[in-house]
């Protein structure tokens, strides 16, 4: 099973605030966006008037964006109890070890 399709396997509980800030004033500052590339989710757009976008309900809660955003514009922390990504599949499930 290719990882696309096993991200598709995942749930999501989506709180009403996003877990995830950004500060815009250091986004448009900068050329380089990095957290668009290097989410893995792909969370991460800019607008045509060059703001930053986030969608928060995707989040596969690994960090990689606040990482990446070497200038410190993203503010990432897990979502409240209760909400975020519930992994379904993964490499250590019955389904996935060898014979």
């Amino acid at each position: 099973m290719r990882i696309t399709e096993k991200l598709t396997l995942n749930a999501f509980k989506n709180d009403k605030e996003s877990h995830i800030v950004l500060d815009q004033k250091i986004c448009y500052s900068r050329r380089e966006r990095f957290c668009i590339y290097a989410c893995p989710a792909n969370l991460y757009a800019l607008t045509e008037k060059e703001e930053m976008t986030v969608e928060f309900g995707g989040c596969l809660e690994c960090g990689t964006c606040m990482i990446a955003c070497v200038y410190g514009s993203v503010k990432w922390k897990y979502p409240r109890s209760g909400f975020g990504v519930e992994y379904r599949f993964s490499r250590c499930s019955p389904d996935s070890l060898p014979p």
